[in-house]
């Protein structure tokens, strides 16, 4: 029976993924000269499994290279060989490499051959040992059975392997392959611990093996047969006798009776995925929750169904029942929905995990002394938010490296230590996450950057404007205070696509500095893209949806604090603040049920640090909405950032806030053109 191991293939490149990420940071941890034992081994681990489930799937050259960095972590653990500097960097640069190999093999697309030999030679170099042949096809150096004449030995091989070693993607019946190749072999196999058939695990391993190996090969060729199932079995190698008497012709290898499974063909037309977006992995708390919802809704449709029939013999008596059990079956499902949404839920770890290696290369790059330290990498937010902060991060962690800490000699003489420290911090406020950039260097620039704005004519030499509208310049497209070009920065580009990337996604960026004290880049987000607390709004026969933290305060207008600039633009005075004016009905084209702005309502939104005053008819009330998107069903609108589908059936548009405040300045800027 042939079985298709290319179903697996998605669950085994994750696995490689997270064992990329947990090797890479364990080198990021290891301290020179005095490393941590867990740490390397932990390490080790992780290219072990990477090296096993590689062979199994057939994916050679993936498990060659695995192999070389393997026997290096080994004599790292053993104590024959000291942590360096230098041995750290081309491990990183290997695990690097290795990632590569993988995403490449996880889309069907070629591994570069060249960078990947140049590495494994590197590797080999730090060895000392004879360079292995990367094209061969297998995992292990080639061997074959001895000749007439050669030393041949009768070797016992008593393999035990562990319960869960297949869980780990290694077969037994491909080591038994192994040993066939290198000589003659008779197998036995102990099928005493095999339970009965309702115990069986089919995940479990009960069957262990007495190999006679009759071969010209020494114990050391054996033993590296089993070289990466070595923690997973119990193995005694022993030898029997010495022989010269030829070797009789080797059995076909199918003679062990098992499943076809390592020379199943590849199929072609890979599917294309990234470990990003194929799958989530859930914690089995969150799908426990769900079942016990789901059992809940059960009774209550249960319940339900009792009051179900002839509606004409429905009485008042049942009424009551039929209260409690909508009543029931509302919270049931608000509560079913909340359990649905944790599942997307995952720990912004996931996001926060790359910087440490970033930081680490670019504080090399930079000359400086970087210290990154993260809090809060627990706090959970949806997985579609996470994978679109990613590159925002980046910019802004970036701009904290090479503009906003200092080099070392700088520091000093600013009395400050000589390393810098950045701090990422991420925590939930109110229905928002919130995530924070800090570091302790030399802050913005506000003269600096006033300079640079008037050079390029984005205000004027006598403007008069706060310390928050100065630092949105630096948001502005092609700003930049860099005086030099580098690689990290100073190219204009970053950080308008930071702010346009978080306004996609719902949320702002705020920025506090002061000189030589540091810089703070606040993001706020929301939890997720998919539901939102919304506030109804009336405007003539139509009904929109304004998301509820959007919303400063509502009102009724009085005359007397109504104005108008030029005649044209109308603005409210609203304390000491003047509030422009958005008239919904002329917005969106909509017939108005009256025009007069004392019989309408005020509801005033605040969004990219600025705030304008929506005028409609009247308020409907607040309830919570499924978002569906309105650029891939139709076109994006300006204004409008999705809809909805209310209870009685209707769809409503749900407003875009900082989308309805840059068309009220380009209303304000060609009236006043006008």
């Amino acid at each position: 029976m042939s079985i298709d191991i290319s179903q697996f293939h998605q669950t085994f490149f994750e696995e490689c993924f997270e064992g990329l990420e947990v090797m890479e940071s364990g080198l990021l941890n290891l301290d020179i000269g005095n490393a941590d034992n867990e740490v390397i081994n932990a390490i080790f681990r992780g290219a072990h499994s990477i090296k096993g489930g590689s062979a199994t799937f057939g994916f050679t050259e993936v498990a060659s290279f695995t192999h070389v960095m393997e026997t290096l972590l080994d004599e790292m653990r053993a104590g024959q060989r000291d942590v360096t500097q230098s041995l750290i960097d081309i491990l990183l640069r290997s695990v690097d490499c290795l990632h590569g190999m993988i995403a490449a093999t996880s889309q069907g697309e070629p591994i570069d051959t060249s960078s990947v030999s140049s590495l494994q030679k590197e590797l080999e170099t730090v060895l000392g040992s004879t360079p292995v042949n990367s094209s061969d096809s297998s995992t292990i150096p080639p061997t074959s059975p001895g000749n007439a004449g050669d030393s041949i030995v009768e070797w016992l091989i008593d393999f035990k392997p562990h319960a869960d070693m297949v869980r780990t993607g290694n077969d037994p019946v491909l080591l038994l392959r192994e040993i066939e190749r290198i000589g003659e072999v008779q197998i036995v196999i102990d099928t005493s611990n095999v339970p009965d058939f309702k115990n069986i695990d089919p995940e479990s391993c009960y069957l262990s093996w007495v190999l006679t190996l009759t071969t010209s090969e020494s114990e050391a060729n054996i033993r590296q047969i089993f070289d990466w199932v070595e923690d997973e079995c119990d193995l005694r190698i022993e030898k029997i006798s010495n022989t010269t008497t030829p070797l009789p012709p080797q059995r076909d290898s199918a003679a062990i009776a098992a499943p076809d499974i390592a020379s199943q063909p590849e199929k072609t037309g890979v599917k294309k995925s990234t470990a990003e977006n194929s799958s989530i992995r859930v914690s089995i708390d969150k799908i426990d929750a769900l079942i016990n919802m789901v059992g809940e809704l059960v009774i209550t449709q249960s319940m339900m169904g009792q009051l179900d029939g002839n509606l004409e013999d429905f009485d008042v008596s049942k009424l009551e029942k039929l209260r409690d059990g909508l009543t029931l079956l509302e919270r049931n499902t608000r509560e079913l929905q909340e359990s649905v949404m944790r599942i997307r839920m995952l720990p912004i770890s996931f996001s926060f995990n790359r910087f440490p290696r970033m930081v680490r290369d670019l504080s090399q790059q930079l000359n400086k002394k970087i210290n990154l330290t993260m809090s809060g990498e627990q706090t959970e937010l949806d997985k579609t938010v996470m994978e679109k902060i990613g590159d925002p991060l980046v910019h802004l962690l970036r701009n904290s490296l090479d503009h906003g800490i200092e080099t070392p000699e700088v520091r000093l003489s600013k009395g400050k230590p000589e390393t810098g420290t950045i701090e990422l911090n991420a925590y939930h406020k109110g229905g928002n996450i919130v995530i924070e950039i800090s570091d302790d260097g030399a802050g913005f620039n506000k003269d600096k950057i006033l300079a640079k704005a008037v050079e390029n004519n984005l205000i004027g030499s006598n403007d008069d404007i706060s310390d928050e509208k100065i630092y949105d310049l630096i948001f502005m497209p092609g700003f930049s205070t860099a005086d030099t070009i580098s690689d990290v920065s100073g190219r204009g580009v970053g950080m308008d696509v930071v702010k346009r990337n978080i306004r996609e996604l719902g949320g702002n960026i705020d920025v506090t500095s002061e000189v030589d004290k540091g810089t703070t880049f606040t993001i706020r987000l929301p939890l997720t893209l998919a539901i939102l607390d919304g506030q109804l709004l009336s405007v003539g026969t139509q009904t929109y949806i304004v998301p509820l933290v959007s919303i400063v305060e509502s009102l009724q207008i009085k005359k007397e604090n109504i104005n108008s600039i030029a005649g044209k633009s109308e603005v409210y005075k609203l304390r000491e603040d003047y509030i422009p004016i958005l008239r919904l009905h002329d917005v969106f084209g909509i017939k108005a049920s009256t025009r007069d702005l004392t019989d309408g309502l005020l509801v005033v939104i605040e969004g990219d640090g600025k705030k304008i005053g929506l005028y409609i008819d009247d308020l409907l009330g607040q309830q919570q909405v499924v978002i569906k998107s309105l650029e891939s069903n139709y076109e994006p609108i300006q204004g409008i950032s999705g809809a909805t589908i209310l209870g009685d059936g209707t769809v409503s548009l749900i407003l875009d806030v900082e989308g309805l405040i840059t068309l009220q300045q380009n209303i304000n800027y060609s009236q006043d053109a006008a």
